[in-house]
C-alpha cells in the first residue's frame, strides 16, 4: 500500500535540506584563524 504522508515528509525535508544548502551560498568571512599575538592583543581590547 502506498502513504501519500510519508512521501510528503520526504519531500518536505528534501526541500528544506536543498533550501539549507542554498542559503547558505554566499556568505563571508574569515577563513583561517588570526596569529596567536593578534588573537591576544584584540582580546585585551574587549576588556
Amino acid at each position: 500500500m502506498y502513504c501519500w504522508p510519508r512521501t510528503l515528509l520526504w519531500l518536505l525535508i528534501a526541500g528544506l535540506g536543498i533550501l539549507n544548502l542554498l542559503s547558505a551560498c554566499g556568505q563571508k568571512g574569515p577563513l583561517f584563524l588570526p596569529p596567536a599575538d593578534e588573537a591576544e592583543q584584540t582580546e585585551q581590547q574587549n576588556k
